[in-house]
């Protein structure tokens, strides 16, 4: 079970954050960008969307380890200037991914709830409950891990849009840390990130069995 267990938490990932970065880009191409289209990013191939560690190594190494699951992907490209509504224009490509992976979340809570897979109790004990569970859990996670305001992570774009003018020089400095700066602070801050992630997903659960229950 634990090789099945990794095997749909990796089939998960890959299909959610393909739909996450697809969510992106189309948004990205609904405000006047046409960027993601022309780099061949507005496809259903997960794997033009995978960053090795954020998509891959992350995500594998949290649910070997127990932990809560969340990563990210390559991100999409686009060009700021070309959007409708400026730095709100960009807010709304940044968001158009979590929020997608928080849907996913949202509909399969909802499904699985319908089926009976999904009670007062939690997830059924069976096949059927561990891929929900996966399902939810995981988009779930790369919601609140997304929306976390830290470049390069979308939330920091939605900040940068309500943040005053040195606040944004600043995060753009701190951008072009990339990916190492993600990386360093799910190593140093680890338990502080896991208790915040828990906690987070934690509570959308009880959102979610409020509103099917």
């Amino acid at each position: 079970m634990d090789i099945l267990y990794l095997v749909i938490v990796l089939a998960v990932i890959l299909v959610s954050m393909m739909l996450h970065e697809v969510m992106h880009g189309l948004t990205a191409y609904s405000l006047g960008d046409d960027t993601a289209k022309l780099s061949g990013r507005l496809t259903l191939n997960p794997i033009k969307h995978v960053d090795p560690f954020l998509t891959i190594i992350l995500p594998i190494l949290l649910a070997i380890s127990g932990g809560p699951i969340f990563g990210g992907a390559k991100p999409v490209p686009f060009n700021p200037g070309r959007l409708k509504y400026d730095e709100w224009g960009v807010a709304l490509v940044a968001l158009a991914g979590p929020i997608t992976n928080l849907v996913i979340a949202f509909v399969a809570f909802g499904v699985g709830s319908l089926a009976g897979v999904i009670g007062s109790a939690g997830f059924e004990a069976s096949l059927a409950g561990m891929v929900f569970q996966v399902v939810v859990v995981v988009n779930l996670g790369f919601f609140v891990f997304n929306m976390i305001p830290l470049p390069p992570l979308d939330g920091s774009r939605v900040l940068y849009a309500l943040a005053p003018e040195f606040v944004r020089r600043g995060m753009e400095a701190v951008e072009r840390l990339g990916i190492i700066l993600v990386f360093a602070v799910v190593l140093l801050f680890s338990s502080a990130l896991f208790s915040f992630m828990s906690l987070a997903i934690n509570q959308l659960l009880e959102v979610f069995s409020l509103i099917f229950s």
